[in-house]
């Protein structure tokens, strides 16, 4: 590929951070302006930027991603960033003949499904977070036909915020064991996995839906429980039910994710998520 320019929405957000540090050493040309830089809500202000660099492809990582706000004081914010926001992004991508890269979630998913969900299953999200994730991927799919849509869920990544940051700070605080939610399981996955995982769909020039998460799976309870050893924190942590926490928005059960589409594409799993949290660990043992 003679074109190694890539363009990122959302730069300096936790997983632009790991792509804009890994994506150079994989060779590639990196342009990431951040939100308040670059508002994917201006599509002149959009298509001018992103025609300026003529990228191979504009990773589109700028989204509005707190599931509670969305669903109770941002629902309207949420669908013209994650809706209209990622139809700008298709437009402004294939208006230069890039590939749109569309980061999307497990949420788009109802969450009952009594296996992982693959890339072929029926969506049915049920919080206005992950029906404005689905309406960018219907959007980038109508406006980009080049395009590459990767779920992923249970993120996490240097500096954060995220889980593990929040765990990590309780458990360096000691006192009474934590509460954690044993009845929610999905696949904890580091940004850097993700952006290995980008890297090679990008190298081998994959489009339509893959799922991007860690191999294996892991209640909460049990992430919180393989955080607090590898990071040899000795605060108890308990098990409890999601509806001993309720919540405005609704966490789906299931959040499993299969990797259906990186096999046929014969690309294998992604690392497993327990080997991925000690190497997260190990290079960043501040979080």
């Amino acid at each position: 590929m003679t074109n190694r320019r890539i363009f990122i929405t959302g730069g300096g957000g936790m997983l632009a951070r790991t792509l804009e540090r890994r994506l150079p050493q994989a060779g590639w040309e990196v342009h990431a302006p951040t939100e308040l830089q670059l508002n994917i809500l201006d599509l002149p202000a959009l298509c001018a930027a992103i025609a300026q660099v003529k990228p191979a492809a504009v990773i589109h990582a700028a989204a509005i991603t707190a599931v509670d706000p969305c669903e109770t004081t941002k629902r309207e914010l949420a669908f013209q960033v994650n809706g209209i926001g990622s139809a700008n992004v298709a437009i402004a991508a294939h208006r230069v003949g890039a590939r749109t890269v569309a980061i999307s979630t497990d949420y788009v998913f109802s969450g009952d499904l009594d296996r992982p969900y693959h890339e072929f299953d029926a969506t049915g999200p049920r919080t206005a977070y992950g029906a404005s994730k689905l309406a960018g991927e219907i959007a980038v799919r109508a406006h980009c036909p080049e395009h590459l849509i990767a779920r992923i869920a249970w993120l996490y990544g240097p500096g954060g915020p995220s889980f593990v940051h929040t765990m990590m700070k309780l458990g360096a605080q000691g006192g009474a064991p934590l509460q954690v939610v044993d009845d929610q399981i999905g696949n904890p996955t580091s940004t850097d996995v993700v952006a290995d995982g980008l890297i090679r769909l990008l190298e081998r020039g994959v489009v339509g839906t893959v799922h991007l998460t860690c191999a294996g799976e892991a209640t909460w309870f049990q992430f919180t429980q393989a955080i607090m050893r590898h990071a040899h924190l000795d605060r108890g942590v308990v098990p409890c039910t999601t509806a001993q926490f309720p919540r405005p928005a609704p966490r789906p059960a299931n959040s499993r994710l299969d990797k259906l589409a990186l096999r046929t594409h014969g690309l294998g799993e992604p690392m497993g998520w327990e080997d991925a949290l000690v190497r997260f660990l190990k290079e960043n043992p501040q979080g």
